[in-house]
């Protein structure tokens, strides 16, 4: 019976490609995959727009966060049509990456890469460590491990996804929902018995005397711009198309909009029972910390198993609320990859159809963060959101671009584009489709604009909070993918094949390095005897008994192969070999040399530590000479019976 390699055992059998619609997701999974990201915003998002609002020390600053959160769920139904629209257009993966690069050009397409890989180790950051937050307010004593706990959350995130995107979409289906039914619960019982009570007035600390602090407009757009976080994560599902089930853009749509119309409900619900029960945010590391989402529940439940409930299912969603960069970020990697903008090797699939290395990249960088960080939330919250506001403008002013060019095409009497249902024939039908391709157009500026101010907006009101730590960081992305494009490039042109290239004329010779004659050897003989018709054994000599043995044992035994001998009087069975190639290569620059290296494979892995690394130290000396072939003949060492 053949042993399972420990990886299959570990992460899965590997799957066959024509199993692949098997791993593709419907609308419930899928919603549970790309929507969480953007779902568990609920959980932070209203603390920080409040955190930015008691600055003032006033009610009538405090008294913002209803219409700030209004504002929000409108930008976010913007957003939304303008990506229900790209969904649509792009069935095969319109991510803004695609989009950008498709109508605004290459740089475009790297800026909104760029912008959203940042934004995506950011999710993942920002998510674990706001996860970690809703355990400490369960359970205090924790806050010394919060690190610890983060870092096992995205190890635990990196083996589930390294397994494969259904299996991944099981298990986080329950937090997510979990989290939906919980906070629509807390809502409708926070509506029914509070709609008749009177809002209760917030405990508010005084004004710190900072003029940036003051009531004012600078101070709502800080908190206005604070709220945005809710919306990272909404470009996800249009990034993810290709992973639903056939028809992929409807099914992707219909995710999409369950997503917005839970999104924006939750929003505004949580932040109207916060408003409304007076609730002050508290600072991360106070005595006694406890989340807004947590002093809600309190609030209308006590501290019972309903809250308990709740808070659980807040931290399951937000460590899984990292997932969608899990799902996405690998996907973006490998498409950027394959443009030539980052190794090629994340653009390679695994044997369990994810992108395997992507998945390891995403873990490894978002660690470093956190780790950097102190997995606090409130430190990385500045940071966030930029990138994404970024790609929604890149990816709107992209679409106004397509439907631009598609309404030309119209009007000049061409086909509509391959995933119309009907060719458009007469006038009249391409004067209709022309104007509801000018509509479309008109949506996606107009999303564009605003998307755009509130990127500005962001840059402005967070400058002070590090956010041009995101803006460098875009810098150097966009500087590594022009270094790697331009070295795959001119490998490209020194690789290719031109009409003026002929075969190159070649003398082989083979060298087979002989330790002693044995058993193991024998096979390796034949094979150099087989390989070239210049063929020679290669002794270096340690000790002058050994090897005039083996000259004896050489001739008795009758091998047909001159054998040469290398003293080496230091010792060294690497410095010798090494310099009788390159005098061979010095009398002949057409010669290819071809090194046999025999190598034992005992039984057992700690047999290996037995036999001398003779073989690896040629191997490593030999690796960057030119025409220098190494081939290793391997003979395996059988157990006595």
């Amino acid at each position: 019976m053949q042993k399972r390699p420990l990886k299959h055992i570990i992460f899965g059998k590997p799957i066959h490609e024509r199993l692949a619609h098997n791993e593709r997701l419907n609308v419930p999974f899928g919603l549970a995959v790309f929507a969480s990201d953007a779902l568990s915003s609920v959980a932070y998002a209203t603390e920080e727009v409040l955190l930015v609002l008691i600055l003032a020390g006033s009610l009538v600053a405090y008294n913002q966060l209803p219409p700030i959160a209004i504002a929000l769920a409108v930008l976010l139904a913007i957003v939304a049509f303008s990506y229900y629209q790209t969904v649509h257009a792009y069935p095969d993966n319109g991510g803004t990456y695609v989009v950008s690069t498709d109508n605004l050009g290459s740089g475009a397409g790297q800026f909104a890469g760029a912008a959203l890989l940042i934004d995506y180790v950011l999710t993942v950051a920002v998510s674990i460590s706001s996860g970690v937050q809703a355990v400490i307010s369960l359970a205090p004593q924790a806050q010394p491990y919060a690190i610890h706990i983060a870092c096992a959350a995205v190890g635990i995130l990196c083996f589930m996804n390294l397994r494969g995107a259904k299996e991944s979409g099981i298990v986080f289906a329950i937090p997510t929902y979990g989290f939906i039914i919980l906070i629509l619960i807390l809502i409708g019982n926070a509506i029914v018995t509070g709609v008749n009570s009177p809002q209760v007035t917030p405990n508010l600390p005084p004004h710190d005397g900072d003029p940036l602090h003051q009531m004012g407009l600078f101070l709502v757009l800080r908190a206005f711009a604070a709220s945005c976080t809710a919306l990272t994560g909404t470009e996800a599902i249009a990034n993810g198309v290709k992973a639903f089930k056939p028809p992929e853009a409807r099914h992707a749509s219909q995710a999409l909009v369950a997503m917005v119309v839970l999104l924006g409900v939750m929003f505004i619900g949580i932040s109207w029972v916060a408003h409304h029960s007076g609730i002050v945010p508290m600072h991360s590391g106070t005595e006694g910390y406890k989340t807004v989402l947590a002093q809600i529940s309190i609030n209308q439940f006590g501290n019972g198993p309903m809250t308990w409930a709740i808070m659980i299912m807040t931290a399951g969603i937000l460590f899984l609320a990292a997932n969608t960069a899990y799902a996405d970020f690998p996907r973006l990697a490998s498409f950027i990859a394959r443009d030539g903008f980052l190794p090629r090797q994340l653009a390679s699939i695994g044997d369990r159809l994810v992108f395997q290395n992507g998945i390891i990249l995403l873990s490894v960088v978002s660690i470093a963060l956190i780790i950097k960080f102190n997995a606090d939330t409130h430190s990385l919250i500045p940071l966030y959101a930029l990138g994404v506001f970024i790609a929604f403008t890149l990816s709107q002013a992209g679409m106004f671009v397509y439907f631009r060019k598609r309404r030309w095409m119209v009007l000049k009497r061409k086909d509509l584009e391959a995933n119309e249902e009907n060719p458009v024939h007469t006038p009249q039908e391409r004067i209709v489709a022309a104007r509801k391709l000018a509509y479309k157009s008109y949506i996606s500026a107009f999303g564009c604009l605003v998307t755009f101010i509130v990127a500005g907006i962001l840059v402005v009101t967070k400058w002070e909070e590090k956010i041009w730590i995101v803006v460098i960081a875009m810098g150097v992305i966009m500087a590594i993918f022009t270094l790697i494009s331009r070295y795959y490039k001119k490998l490209a042109t020194k690789l290719s094949v031109t009409d003026e290239d002929t075969l190159p004329e070649l003398t082989a010779t083979t060298l087979l390095l002989v330790p002693r004659l044995h058993k193991g050897i024998l096979q390796a003989i034949k094979y150099a005897q087989a390989s070239s018709p210049d063929v020679r054994a290669l002794h270096v000599s340690l000790n002058q008994k050994s090897a005039e043995k083996l000259k004896e044992e050489w001739i008795k035994f009758g091998v047909e192969m001159p054998l040469i001998i290398l003293d080496s009087p230091y010792r060294s069975i690497v410095q010798p070999t090494t310099e009788y190639i390159d005098e061979l290569l010095a009398k002949n620059k057409k010669r290819m040399v071809t090194v046999i290296v025999p190598e034992a494979v005992p039984n057992h892995w700690y047999q290996a530590l037995l036999h001398n690394n003779a073989a690896i130290q040629l191997k490593l000396a030999l690796a960057k000479r030119k025409n220098v072939v190494i081939t290793n003949v391997r003979y395996f060492i059988e157990e006595p019976k």
